[in-house]
């Protein structure tokens, strides 16, 4: 219409902000493997002790050369599992240290920051599994090798159950500290975001104080 003023065109569309990094650390956590040798490894020396405990009298006659190779094999699982499938499958890592007054300290770890190598929930899942199944088969090694009173491997079998528990015991701590650690971070930044409110309040109390003393003068 040629008298009318120049209407405003509407831009009816919205920015919308597309995080890209979160939708990536999204897919690469649910991709299934991203430690193959790893996980692999996680596995491999706990469950190759225990097909050798169940049947290494098919292989060999020898007592000796049996009791020695399953502790082999417990032994490279127990150091794997605490010194590199944790730290690599879960983001956790626990060892022992001594201070300069020799005193003995438990250090627990936990990641706290997710990063490109953190791992999937498939590798999570195969962690915990293994950590906690292989020990409770152990645990009924015990009781079948007492029951039955097969006295000479109840070391061994005491030997597996102790180091695969200690494993169990040092990640379920890690695990446990580091949401501790994490509810600890959160309850004080609540209290350091409240300390300027209440130090106002105080300001505003004291200035109303004064007010009130002066006005009484």
């Amino acid at each position: 219409r040629a008298g009318s003023p120049p209407q405003a065109l509407v831009d009816d569309t919205e920015d919308v902000s597309l995080d890209f990094g979160s939708e990536e650390e999204l897919a690469l956590r649910k991709a299934k493997i991203r430690h193959p040798l790893a996980t692999f490894f996680h596995l491999f020396f706990r469950v190759s002790a225990i097909i050798t405990y169940l049947f290494c009298d098919w292989f060999s006659n020898s007592f000796v050369a049996c009791f020695v190779t399953i502790l082999l094999l417990l032994s490279f699982d127990f150091w794997s599992v605490k010194n590199v499938t944790g730290r690599l499958l879960v983001g956790l890592r626990w060892w022992n240290q001594i201070d300069e007054d020799g005193k003995s300290h438990w250090v627990f770890e936990a990641r706290r920051v997710p990063t490109r190598a953190a791992s999937t929930e498939a590798e999570a899942r195969i962690f915990w599994l293994g950590l906690i199944i292989c020990p409770v088969i152990w645990t009924v090694f015990f009781f079948s090798t007492l029951f039955s009173l097969k006295l000479k491997w109840l070391a061994l079998v005491i030997a597996g159950i102790s180091l695969q528990t200690a494993n169990l015991y040092g990640y379920i701590h890690c695990k446990l500290g580091g949401q501790k650690s994490i509810s600890r971070a959160t309850s004080s930044f609540f209290v350091t975001a409240d300390a300027p409110n209440r130090q106002t309040g105080r300001l505003s109390e004291d200035h109303t104080e004064e007010h009130g003393k002066t006005s009484t003068r």
